[in-house]
């Protein structure tokens, strides 16, 4: 029934979806079939697929070890704003400088911007006892902000026709598409593969992986093994940041060629959906990576066949996740309804 937990949580999303279609006056069957099925349908769109899918598979395998280790960033979003703004600092402001190092460089200096971020909340809650769920969300807003300004500011192209971007990056800042002739996906999906199986690797063989999970099992048992927490924390949080740059610089220097106001629909917090559709399990998070992908495609065939609103997309992936962890709860736990009768005294009492 584990393993079985997400299916049917799948399934019963599909059916409340059908339902609130059908409020909206939309058929359910052709809705379903025009979120999940008619996106798939064609070559270009498969390629569609796997560019949406590479950063929610890199984020969401990075917060599966968050998550594990019992901390709970939230912030995967602003992190991933400030990987894809550090990597960009190369082609933005130094475009003179030209060569097949400038996009490993790139890529690295993605990894950092999204680690020095997070470090941030993990030096919060190790020194002052924040909650990390506060902090790491509130941080979103600032990267958003600090993107938006600077885009519109020193970094905007000044042969942009004033909008709101910057230049474009040249070919060798790019990450180059695997079949060009067919559609637009790029190396970053083999990047978040790769990726997601060497956390898997990590999780499954190492005494970090084992470190990991006993943090955020027993802390009592981690502490009497002694096993630093303070030390987890920062661990967990920065290899969430570093998949989470990654993942805006691949965006970046992938599908977009340039950075522009909003690097990302929401990845970051589908990404949270991601990492518990997929148990928690680096591996699970990249089939959940390709299913949440399929959901933002489906909703903007949505928006064009049906005529929905581009927010029925964010509803579907809440109730995904609603489900999800509503059929973990009923599994893994039994409820009870429990009525106490007053003590004798009391009823003497009155």
């Amino acid at each position: 029934m584990t393993y079985l937990s997400p299916i049917i949580g799948l399934a019963l999303a599909l059916i409340a979806g059908a339902i609130m279609f059908s409020f909206l006056g939309k058929p359910p069957l052709g809705a379903l079939y025009a979120y999940f099925i008619e996106p798939v349908s064609e070559m270009w769109s498969v390629h569609e697929l796997l560019i949406k899918a590479a950063p929610l598979i890199l984020m969401g395998a990075g917060l599966c070890v968050c998550y594990q280790s019992n901390n709970w960033n939230i912030g995967a979003e602003g992190q991933m704003i400030m990987g894809g703004m550090a990597g960009s600092i190369l082609p933005v402001m130094f475009p003179q400088i030209a060569g097949p190092f400038v996009l490993p460089a790139m890529l690295i200096m993605g990894v950092l911007g999204g680690m020095a971020y997070a470090a941030i909340p993990a030096l919060l809650k190790t020194k002052f006892k924040t909650n990390e769920i506060l902090t790491s969300l509130m941080l979103v807003y600032i990267a958003q902000l600090f993107l938006d300004w600077t885009v519109r500011g020193a970094w905007r192209n000044p042969q942009g026709l004033n909008f709101p971007e910057t230049r474009r990056f040249d070919d060798f800042a790019r990450i180059a598409e695997m079949m060009p002739a067919d559609g637009r996906a790029n190396f970053g999906f083999v990047i978040a593969i790769v990726v997601a199986l060497a956390i898997w690797v990590m999780m499954a063989k190492s005494m970090k992986g084992f470190q990991v999970k006993v943090i955020g099992a027993s802390p009592k048992a981690a502490r009497f093994a002694g096993f630093d927490a303070k030390k987890m924390v920062f661990f967990a949080f920065l290899l969430a940041g570093a998949t989470a740059g990654l993942a805006g610089i691949v965006e970046v220097a992938g599908a977009s060629g340039q950075l522009r106001t909003t690097i990302s629909p929401g990845y970051g917090f589908t990404a949270i959906i991601v990492a518990f559709l997929g148990r928690l399990n680096p591996i699970g998070a990249i089939v959940a990576g390709l299913v949440l992908a399929l959901t933002f495609l489906g909703g903007e065939a949505a928006q064009i066949s049906l005529g929905v609103s581009d927010k029925v997309a964010r509803v579907f992936q809440g109730l995904i996740l609603f489900f999800v962890l509503a059929c973990d709860t009923l599994i893994l736990y039994r409820i009870r309804l429990v009525f106490s009768a007053k003590p004798a005294s009391q009823k003497g009492a009155a």
